[in-house]
C-alpha cells in the first residue's frame, strides 16, 4: 500500500511541474507569435522575402528569419540584428505588459556566432589552464558574452564581465 501511494504522489507531482510550465511555454509561444507578426509587416513593409521559424528555446521565446538574401538585416556585426531584436522586443512588450527576452536570428547569424564563440571560448580555458593567468577578450554584444560565460563555466572555469557598455568585455579565470 505504501508504494501505490509513493507512485501515485510522484504521478501528482510530475503533473504539478508540468501544469506550471505549460503556461509559461504558452506566454512563451505568445511571444512568439507577436514577434513574428510584428516581424513580418517589417518585411512587408521593406518588401523582403523571409520566412519565419517560431520556437522555445529554454526560457525564451526564438524567432528566426530566413530568406534568400538578408545580410544587410544583420549588419556588421550583428548592429542591425540586435536593434531590430530590440524593437522586436519592444513591440512584444507593447502587447504583453512584460519585457520579453526573445531571440531574434536572421539568416542563422546568430547560430554561427555561437559556434565561433564557443570555438573562442574553449581556445581560451584551455590557455587559461596552461598558464594559470587570467585572459581578457575583446568587446562583445550581451548575446556574445553570455555564450562565452556559459562555454567557460561548462568547462569549469570562471568569468567575468568588466568595462562599459559598448566596450564591455569577458575576462577568463583560472579555477
Amino acid at each position: 500500500m505504501t508504494e501505490q501511494n509513493d507512485v501515485i504522489d510522484t504521478e501528482a507531482v510530475s503533473a504539478d511541474s508540468a501544469d506550471e510550465a505549460s503556461p509559461r511555454v504558452k506566454a512563451l509561444e505568445q511571444e512568439g507569435d507577436i514577434a513574428a507578426d510584428y516581424l513580418e509587416e517589417l518585411l512587408d513593409i521593406a518588401d523582403l522575402d523571409g520566412d519565419l521559424d517560431m520556437d522555445v528555446d529554454g526560457d525564451r521565446a526564438a524567432v528566426s528569419i530566413v530568406g534568400a538574401e538578408l545580410s544587410h538585416l544583420v549588419g556588421e556585426d550583428g548592429t542591425v540584428l540586435d536593434a531590430l531584436q530590440e524593437l522586436t522586443r519592444l513591440a512584444v512588450y507593447r502587447e504583453t505588459g512584460e519585457r520579453s527576452r526573445l531571440m531574434l536570428d536572421i539568416s542563422g547569424y546568430r547560430a554561427g556566432r555561437r559556434a565561433t564563440l564557443e570555438a573562442l571560448a574553449a581556445q581560451t580555458v584551455a590557455q587559461v589552464k596552461e598558464t594559470g593567468a587570467p585572459v581578457s577578450l575583446s568587446p562583445m554584444s550581451p548575446f556574445e558574452r553570455k555564450v562565452v560565460h556559459d562555454a567557460v563555466a561548462a568547462a569549469g572555469l570562471t568569468s567575468s564581465s568588466d568595462g562599459a557598455e559598448p566596450r564591455r568585455y569577458v575576462v577568463v579565470q583560472p579555477a
